[in-house]
């Protein structure tokens, strides 16, 4: 079983990613301790707003080659396989490409000494250099071909440029490193050159900056087909639901109407005392009828699943995987044993009162073979920390000191403290489970530290 993993993705984002075979049968489950300060329940943040706009799904095939060096050329040559995979093949290699481009600069840019940033982007730079030189060494004669090369040569052209700007724009700044800097900036002019001189994007296009993203978005998009798993996504207990909507419904209709009945019994005549009794009754059940269907699809729903995602292969239309998903506020009873454990390892003053909310997903692989070259499919889940932010006070604090008879105070910003507990669980029902604490302040996630079992903090 390939241990998931969970990581920093963006400013406020995290990602868990693990690795799939064919056949393959797993369960993850994330279990989210929110320090009750955050101001986060089932009464701010509801379950199903949140996964809709904040939790997104990915499903794509994976090599464990996944770093520059590793990216093996032999999928773009057309001597191996007919011409029709040719297009398959090119997007197989340029989507590696990408996702090591992508993971390499990340962690590049946690560089943060000249040192050590500098001579591990120069080696990043003649890495992705050499890659674009086999992209481009099998550039197709067929015509039929060429949109395909030029798409993915243009795409993979532009971000490289992109990524190496941001490299060098959040990357540390030393006169003594101006040879590297000066290496990276001559990348970058050529490949702007490159693509000027093979005219893949006209003049008005380069002009306007919304253009010229939008139309890579839609290259990287096409680069995808093929790669990235069709997803389509189904709500579940939609007609259990009903059921309950309806039920609450015909027995407040049914209470109403013996209300109503016995007060046409009482009053002979139609008088102003009747109809405000009726306007009464009828507001009464408009009232409680949505708290009461609430609380009872609640109580029902607790522990059911909420959502499936089938994915499919975008070429031939297969089914690859499909993907069950729970999200729910659970109390600290519901807690599995060993889940409890990990979140009782903290220290006494670190045990504050805090809101459970739970992620579950099982995922069943009905595949029994991929594409040539690719042995598993990575899955990957992104969660937005951004709602749980919100309710956080704002601005620094000050911590005040006395150096002799001089009092001298320093800015200090709050931090907040999330607790993770993630546990995988494979076919064989052997679990791997690790706690993360994740330290974030309003604009940004500091650090994510995971935590030994023996670990207290």
């Amino acid at each position: 079983m390939n241990n998931a993993k969970l990581t920093q993705d963006e400013n406020l984002s995290i990602k868990v990613s693990y690795q799939l075979l064919p056949t393959d049968h797993q369960r993850l489950d994330l279990y989210f301790s929110l320090p009750v300060e955050m101001g986060i329940g089932p009464k701010t943040l509801d379950e199903e707003h949140y996964f809709h706009s904040r939790i997104e799904n990915h499903s794509a095939y994976y090599s464990d080659q996944l770093h520059l060096p590793l990216v093996r050329s032999r999928f773009i040559s057309q001597k191996k396989g007919e011409l029709s995979d040719y297009r398959l093949n090119l997007n197989l290699f340029s989507y590696q490409i990408l996702i090591a481009l992508d993971t390499d600069i990340k962690q590049t840019i946690k560089l943060k000494e000249s040192k050590d940033f500098y001579p591990q982007a120069i080696v990043l730079a003649e890495l992705i250099s050499g890659l674009l030189k086999k992209l481009r060494r099998y550039t197709p004669s067929d015509k039929k071909l060429s949109p395909f090369f030029q798409n993915a040569d243009n795409y993979l052209s532009w971000q490289v440029e992109q990524s190496f700007l941001k490299l060098l724009s959040r990357g540390p700044k030393s006169s003594d490193f101006s040879t590297e800097r000066n290496f990276l900036f001559a990348l970058c002019r050529s490949e702007n050159e490159y693509r000027a001189t093979n005219k893949y994007n006209s003049e008005t296009t380069l002009a306007d900056p919304n253009r010229i993203t939008n139309k890579m978005r839609l290259l990287q998009r096409l680069i995808e087909y093929g790669v990235v798993m069709q997803k389509e996504m189904k709500s579940l207990n939609r007609n259990l639901k009903r059921i309950v909507r309806g039920t609450v419904t015909a027995i407040i209709m049914a209470f109403v109407m013996l209300l109503v009945l016995n007060a046409r019994a009482n009053f002979t005549e139609v008088t102003i005392a009747l109809v405000g009794m009726l306007g009464v009754v009828y507001g009464l059940r408009e009232i409680f009828k949505d708290d009461i269907t609430r609380v009872i699809w609640r109580s029902i729903q607790k522990g059911l699943p909420k959502w499936r995602n089938i994915y499919t292969n975008s070429v031939n239309k297969t089914r690859i995987a499909s993907q069950t998903i729970w999200l729910e506020y659970i109390r600290n009873k519901d807690l599995p044993q060993q889940v409890d454990k990990l979140f009782q390892t903290r220290r006494h003053q670190n045990k504050q009162a805090a809101q459970l909310l739970h992620f579950r997903s099982d995922t069943k692989v009905n595949a029994k073979s991929f594409l040539p070259g690719y042995d598993e499919i990575q899955q990957r889940i992104y969660f937005n920390l951004t709602p749980f932010i919100r309710f956080l006070k704002k601005g620094e604090g000050r911590l005040y000191s006395l150096d002799g008879s001089k009092i001298t105070k320093q800015a200090v910003e709050r931090r907040y403290q999330i607790n993770v507990v993630l546990m995988q669980t494979d076919k064989q029902e052997l679990q791997q489970i690790q706690r993360f604490k994740i330290t974030l302040n309003r604009s940004t996630i500091i650090n994510i530290e995971a935590m030994r079992i023996d670990d207290d903090d």
